[in-house]
């Protein structure tokens, strides 16, 4: 199953980061974009109504004549260079002014930017106008050249996009950093609980005084690993005891069994007897078998790891198991490269295989195959098959459940713990058991990782 990286608080607070770096760079810009515009335009409004009072006092005085010498003193001693100015009558012939033509102006606007061409120069400026109407017909535009601010703003809008498009690049990096910083700081913690699941309860976070959440974090896994170990060192003491409690009577029970079976004569009591005595054998194989579960599940045996040659440990196991696969009619073979070494718990994997060769003799069919073949991490994966029914893909799940039977598939008295031992010791070599089709048949494959033996 694909999980959505959406899933992931990772993925999902560098997004966060991006994005509101993203929403501030283009606030940012978009902010200056916008007073420097209200600014550019605020002052040659400001221009534009000192020129137009200054004319308007003019005309007062003087009239329109009066009012045509003004524009043209202004323009022949070129006192304002930015000015626009244009008079004209109420026919719209021009009386003065340094612009070729009336502008169109917009309705309901007061100011009008067009572009207007000034005599004397090849190329319409831009220009911020007003028009004001004079009693008689005549027309007064007064403004202000806008055409540097304008060039200015293009400028700036061209220099806006490359800082937004410099500022995805500061905020994908600064996504990258921020996540990469939370990771580090998780990194130890992470590290040491995945060292501690696969077996190493001395493992503890390294101590971090940064007095954040992260170091409070570490201080309570460290708590928690403290408390852990406790409770397993406990838990050991209790597994033995009670391997030491329950061996003892049932002991002295397969003793008085075997006396009476001495002793009885008679052919019913006789059979009675036996059956105890195959009980009480049972009886204490189940025991041992729960316990070396529970030992396995906890870690426990990993000081006992030594290097062993794996192949020779297969065929170990073959040659122990021939004569009865051969009663049994069938074969037993072994598929594995020679002189394949790794540290493993050779007691435990001895009855963990032989568990399932047990099972491939009880309820399978065929040849019985052991194979061994190599990871890529120094690992290795263990199988054993037969060509037998198998396990239907619905009943995998429940055949690995400690005291899970087949009842409906498979007959015999096992307890249905030998699958779970099975699992448990490919746990405590940091690994998985499979069921899948052999095709015909069924192979159990134990997946070995290379685990450091504890000191």
């Amino acid at each position: 199953m694909i999980r959505s990286p959406w899933r992931s608080t990772t993925f999902r607070f560098a997004a966060l980061v991006f994005l509101l770096q993203i929403l501030t760079a283009v606030a940012l810009l978009f902010a200056v974009g916008v007073l420097l515009r209200a600014q550019g335009r605020s002052e040659a409004i400001a221009i534009a109504e000192t020129l137009r009072d200054d004319l308007m006092t003019t005309y007062e005085e003087g009239g329109v004549p009066g009012l045509q010498n003004a524009i043209q003193m202004r323009l022949s001693r070129r006192i304002e260079r930015r000015a626009v100015l244009l008079l004209a009558d109420a026919k719209g012939k021009i009386i003065a002014g340094n612009i070729n033509a009336m502008p169109r102006f917009i309705p309901r606007e007061r100011y009008t930017q067009a572009k207007l061409l000034r005599p004397g120069h090849l190329a319409p400026e831009a220009m911020l106008v007003e028009q004001t109407r004079l009693p008689g017909g005549a027309v007064l535009v007064t403004g202000t050249i806008v055409e540097s601010q304008l060039q200015f703003l293009i400028l700036l809008e061209r220099a806006s996009m490359t800082a937004l498009g410099l500022s995805f690049l500061f905020a994908a990096f600064a996504a990258f950093i921020s996540t990469q910083l939370i990771l580090h700081r998780l990194g130890a913690t992470i590290g040491t609980l995945g060292r501690v699941r696969e077996g190493d309860l001395l493992q503890r976070v390294p101590r971090d005084d940064a007095g954040d959440a992260f170091a409070h974090l570490s201080d309570e896994v460290n708590r928690t690993l403290d408390r852990l170990a406790a409770l397993n060192a406990e838990l050991k003491i209790a597994t033995d005891g009670l391997a030491h409690d329950l061996k003892s009577p049932l002991t002295r029970l397969r003793s008085a069994l075997d006396r009476a079976a001495r002793q009885v004569t008679e052919p019913a009591a006789a059979a009675s007897v036996d059956l105890a005595l195959a009980e009480s054998e049972r009886l204490m194989a189940m025991i041992e078998t729960a316990l070396s579960i529970t030992r396995a599940e906890a870690g426990m045996g990993r000081e006992s790891f030594a290097s062993i040659d794996l192949s020779e440990m297969l065929e170990t196991i073959a040659e122990i198991y021939a004569p009865l696969v051969e009663d049994a009619g069938r074969a037993i073979v072994v598929d594995a490269p020679a002189g394949f070494v790794m540290p493993v718990h050779r007691q435990l994997m001895d009855q963990a295989i032989g568990n399932l060769v047990d099972n491939a003799i009880k309820y399978g069919g065929g040849t019985i195959t052991l194979s061994l073949e190599p990871s890529v991490g120094g690992g290795a994966t263990i199988g054993v098959a037969d060509e037998g029914p198998g396990i239907a893909p619905g009943q995998r799940a429940h055949a690995l459940q400690r005291f899970g039977r087949l009842d409906e598939a498979r007959g015999g008295s096992g307890a249905g713990l030998g699958l779970s031992l099975v699992q448990a010791v490919a746990h405590l070599h940091g690994g998985v058991v499979k069921l899948r089709d052999a095709e015909p048949g069924l192979e159990v494959a134990i997946t070995l990782a290379l685990v450091t033996p504890a000191r």
